[in-house]
């Protein structure tokens, strides 16, 4: 196989139809900086939803050592632990509940607030200063009261936070944005379907000529079509690549430029998870270049 007339076969392809590839590889910009947002919002959800509970958890916190409330006379201890989940096991409300420790909700604490806070010898706060507490997932969200007068009352119980109202418009807009990004980028996933579509039709069309040339001597099937499928790569790559760009300015001047300063009560999506949203495109990119140039070089080449 020459490489050097496929290259440059892939070189004059890009040339003949620049204005499609262009169209293909702005619209896939388009739809996978989307594709990409929607990922990166449902990491958000989750993220606030590890940290606050979901619109179908209340949270019981217990009692720790100088607590606020009176009620509590010291930390709260395994027998009241276990008569707070005996009650808490057999309320009809209740699906499912877990308890979480001092550790755990120190590092929660430090993941919000940031680690530099909670270094050095005087630190803002130690995972002893934490309250253990026990979160509970309700079957209905409106069906709470039954549970709550339950569990209030009980010793080593400090208090109960149901932050379920307070949180849904939080909740409501992060789910909007999310399905309205992917449905957009949907519909621009099948414009970009047919994008390629056309290109490999007109690319096919300008090399009718020397595809039938190559046909005669004995061409393969594979030497034929990949320069259509470099097309695709190329195509896909940059569109991966400006789409990789936009997220990462989103990232920076939008969630840690804007929103993170001002709305610190939640922990944000940061870089790991922009790296599993990049990973994402980079695996759909191709995927949508690739796999139609497949199947449409073997019906406009028939070869």
């Amino acid at each position: 196989m020459q490489l050097r007339y496929v290259f440059s076969e892939l070189g004059q392809g890009l040339r003949r139809n620049l204005t499609m590839h262009v169209a293909v590889v702005l619209t896939l910009f388009v739809s996978l900086t989307l594709v990409g947002l929607g990922v990166l919002l449902n990491q958000q959800a989750d993220k606030a939803a590890s940290y606050w509970g979901s619109q179908l958890q209340i949270t019981v916190w217990l009692c720790k050592e100088k607590d606020d409330n009176p009620a509590c006379t010291g930390e709260v201890t395994d027998a009241q632990k276990q008569a707070i989940e005996k009650v808490t096991k057999d309320n009809p409300e209740v699906a499912d509940y877990h308890f979480e420790s001092k550790e755990q909700a120190f590092e929660k604490v430090k993941e919000l607030l940031g680690p530099d806070k909670f270094q050095g010898p005087n630190p803002a706060a130690t995972a002893a200063d934490m309250p253990q507490s026990l979160w509970i997932t309700l079957k209905d969200p409106d069906q709470y009261k039954g549970i709550t007068s339950a569990v209030v009352g009980l010793d080593g119980v400090s208090g109960i936070r149901d932050a379920r109202q307070t949180l849904k418009p939080l909740y409501g807009s992060i789910n909007a944005l999310q399905w309205g990004a992917l449905g957009t980028a949907a519909f621009l996933v099948i414009a970009a379907l047919l994008l390629v579509a056309n290109t490999i039709r007109l690319a096919a069309f300008a090399r009718r000529r020397e595809i039938g040339i190559m046909r005669l001597v004995g061409a393969s099937t594979v030497y034929i079509a990949l320069p259509f499928l470099l097309e695709a790569l190329v195509t896909a790559l940059i569109g991966v690549t400006l789409a990789a760009g936009g997220l990462g300015a989103f990232m920076y001047f939008g969630v840690h430029q804007r929103i993170e300063g001002k709305l610190n009560f939640i922990p944000w999506v940061g870089g790991s998870e922009y790296v599993v949203a990049v990973i994402a495109i980079a695996i759909l990119g191709p995927i949508l270049t690739l796999l139609p140039t497949l199947v449409l070089t073997r019906k406009y080449l028939k070869v």
